[in-house]
C-alpha cells in the first residue's frame, strides 16, 4: 500500500514510500528503482545502480571529509561523473566543482573499478546537507543518480557549563558538546584549555568546589584535531570580599594637628559596594567610603582602626591598624635625642678611624728605626778631640776626659767616631786615654 508520494521538481522522478521501502517511478519510462533504507546499496532496474559506503557522516567544522560510492551501468560508456546537492531553475544538476560555494574546496578521485570519491576541505556548518552522485553515458537516456544520497552533518565544538556563572564553593561541570556523534571518533577524548593553556584531558571538566582562581576562558578540542578548538567561553566566579586591608598616609610619625587618611582595599566579585570604618571598642561606625580622613588629629584619636568591605554576597573585615598620636613637644624632644645620638655615633666613628690610622702609620716607622741602627752606609761624622796640654802640676793625674755631644734627627743614620789626640809629653807618659761621647736625639737615648 502506497502511503506517501512526492515529486520534488517538475519532470523529475516520483518518489513513493511503500511500507519499509521507497519506490522511484520515472515519468519518462517504466524504470523502477527500489532504495532500501537499511543498507547503503542503491539498487536499480536493468543493472543501473549507485552504492554509497555510508548514508550519514558527522564531521568537525574546519576538518576534511571524504564521501565514497561505486556505480554500475548495463551498457554504453560513462562520459561524465559528478556529485551535486541541488538542481538549478533549468532542472540541471549543479556539479559541485561549478558551485561557487564549493569549487575551491572540493576534489574528485576516480578509480578503475567505477569508484568515485568526493573530498571536501575546510568544512563549514552550511555544508550540512545531502550529497548525491550522478553519472551520464553515451546512450540515449543513459543518465542516472543514486537516491537517497549521503547526509553530511558538520558540527562545531561548544563549551557548555552548568551553570556558566557560579558562586565560589559551588560545583561546576563543563562539557565539550557537539550536535552529532563524530563518525571518525565516536568515543572522542577531549582536551581542555584555560586561557589558551592545556589544563585537562577528559570528556568533561569538573570543578568541585569552584574557587575564584577557576575563573577564566575555557575551550576544548578533540584529540587528534587539536588545531580545531572550540570558541572560548564568559566562566565567571562570584565571591565575597577577601584579603581586606587598611593603609595609612602619611606613613611616618603622626603629630597633633596633622591630617591622616586611611584607605581600605579588598578583592571581590562583584566589586565591593560599601566600605564602613570602625574604631576598636567603639560601637558606632566612624565613617563610610573607600577612604577615611581624620583632620586636625588630637591625642584622643589614637587607637586601632579597621574597615568592613561588603558586596552582594558577603562582607569581610580588615585587620586593625594602630594609630599613635604624638604631642608636638614630644616630637621635638624625640627629634633632638635622635640628632644627639647620631652626632655621638659619628664622633666615635671618626675617633676610632683616626686612632687606627695613627697606629698604622707609626708602626712601620718604629720598625725602620730599629732595623737601621746597625747599618753603616750613612754619611760618617768625625769629631777630633785634642786633649789640653798638661800643666806641670797636673802630671800626677793619670786620666784625662773629653766629652763630645752630637745631635741628629730621629731618622738620620750616622755612624759616630771620636779620635782623641794626646800631647806629645802626655802620650809618652800615659798608656790609657778615655773619651766620653754623649749622643743627643729626640728619643733622649744616651
Amino acid at each position: 500500500m502506497v502511503t506517501h508520494c512526492t515529486r520534488p521538481l517538475p519532470f523529475t522522478s516520483l518518489y513513493c514510500r511503500v511500507g519499509d521501502a521507497t519506490m522511484s517511478l520515472r515519468t519518462a519510462g517504466s524504470v523502477l528503482v527500489v532504495f532500501l533504507w537499511s543498507v547503503t546499496v542503491v539498487l536499480g532496474q536493468d543493472g543501473w545502480s549507485v552504492t554509497y559506503t555510508t548514508q550519514s557522516i558527522c564531521a568537525l567544522k574546519g576538518s576534511t571529509v571524504e564521501l565514497t560510492c561505486s556505480y554500475t551501468n548495463p551498457s554504453g560508456t560513462v562520459t561524465s561523473t559528478f556529485w551535486f546537492t541541488k538542481i538549478d531553475d533549468g532542472e540541471n544538476f549543479v556539479n559541485l566543482t561549478d558551485d561557487p560555494e564549493y569549487k575551491v574546496r572540493v576534489a574528485y578521485r576516480i578509480d578503475r573499478m567505477n569508484g568515485h570519491t568526493l573530498k571536501i576541505t575546510n568544512l563549514r556548518e552550511s555544508d550540512s546537507t545531502e550529497y548525491k552522485f550522478r553519472f551520464i553515458t553515451d546512450q540515449t537516456g543513459g543518465k542516472y543518480f543514486g537516491n537517497p544520497g549521503v547526509t553530511l552533518s558538520v558540527t562545531g565544538l561548544q563549551v557548555k557549563g552548568t551553570p556558566a556563572t557560579v558562586t565560589e564553593g559551588q560545583k561546576v561541570t563543563l562539557t565539550c558538546s557537539t550536535t552529532c556523534t563524530l563518525s571518525d571518533n565516536p568515543n572522542a577524548t577531549y582536551i581542555w584549555y584555560k586561557n589558551g593553556h592545556v589544563t585537562n584531558q577528559s570528556t568533561s571538566l569538573f570543578l568541585n568546589p569552584v574557587s575564584s582562581e577557576d575563573a577564566g576562558r575555557y575551550s576544548c578540542s578533540v584529540e587528534g584535531h587539536e588545531d580545531l578548538p572550540s570558541a572560548e567561553e564568559t566562566l565567571t566566579v562570584t565571591y565575597g570580599p577577601k584579603n581586606t586591608s587598611v593603609s595609612v598616609s602619611p606613613s611616618g610619625g603622626i603629630v597633633e594637628g596633622s591630617s591622616v587618611t586611611l584607605t581600605c582595599s579588598s578583592d571581590a566579585n562583584p566589586p565591593v559596594d560599601k566600605y564602613t570604618w570602625y574604631k576598636k571598642n567603639v560601637t558606632s561606625p566612624k565613617a563610610t567610603g573607600h577612604s577615611y580622613n581624620i583632620s586636625n588629629i588630637i591625642s584622643e584619636d589614637r587607637g586601632e582602626y579597621y574597615c568592613e568591605a561588603q558586596n552582594t554576597i558577603s562582607s569581610n573585615n580588615s585587620t586593625a591598624l594602630m594609630i599613635i598620636v604624638a604631642g608636638k613637644q614630644t616630637l621635638v624632644l624625640t627629634a633632638a635625642v635622635g640628632i644627639i645620638v647620631v652626632v655621638l655615633v659619628v664622633i666615635l666613628c671618626l675617633s676610632g678611624l683616626m686612632w687606627f690610622r695613627k697606629k698604622a702609620s707609626k708602626s712601620p716607622s718604629d720598625t725602620r728605626d730599629t732595623a737601621d741602627d746597625g747599618q753603616g752606609d750613612s754619611i760618617p761624622v768625625y769629631d777630633n778631640v785634642s786633649s789640653l796640654a798638661m800643666r806641670p802640676t797636673d802630671k800626677q793625674d793619670d786620666i784625662h776626659y773629653a766629652s763630645v755631644h752630637f745631635s741628629r734627627s730621629k731618622n738620620q743614620e750616622v755612624p759616630l767616631y771620636s779620635t782623641v789626640q794626646l800631647s806629645q809629653t802626655q802620650k809618652q807618659e800615659e798608656d790609657v786615654q778615655y773619651a766620653a761621647v754623649q749622643f743627643n736625639r729626640p728619643s733622649a737615648a744616651t
